[in-house]
């Protein structure tokens, strides 16, 4: 069964978003992790590009399919997680360890239409 944090939160396209003031880390959920299997490549748009709710981030590949990562509220990349350049699998070990990108919130309002997760629990039943 899928692990789940109470101290972020979660879209329906499996990413979950942990807010920390005006900044936040971004990464998939434990659920999506055990539904791609083996991860063996996570790539993210450049530091410095400015993306709007539901835009793809990035892309992430297993050894059985490719998807595209969506961010959860608008915002500007500030970092990639370059551990995840030679080290992929890490999100297989930890999916909420090894987070993503990083970003600054553009609207903060945005926040309130993100699932806790309890409802996100309840989504992917």
């Amino acid at each position: 069964m899928a692990e789940l944090k109470t101290d972020r939160y979660y879209v329906e396209t499996h990413e979950w978003i942990m807010i920390d003031g005006d900044t936040a880390t971004v990464g998939i959920t434990d659920y999506a992790q055990e539904e791609l299997g083996d991860i063996v490549y996570v790539e993210a748009e450049p530091e410095g590009e400015e993306l709007v709710k539901g835009d793809i981030f990035g892309s992430i590949e297993s050894v059985k399919v490719a998807s595209d990562l969506y961010l959860p509220v608008d915002g500007e990349i500030l970092e990639f997680n370059q551990e995840l350049t030679d080290q992929p699998e890490l999100i297989n070990s930890d999916a909420y360890a090894a987070w993503i990108i990083k970003i600054k919130i553009s609207n903060q309002n945005q926040i309130k239409e993100l699932m806790d997760a309890e409802a996100y629990q309840a989504s992917i039943e």
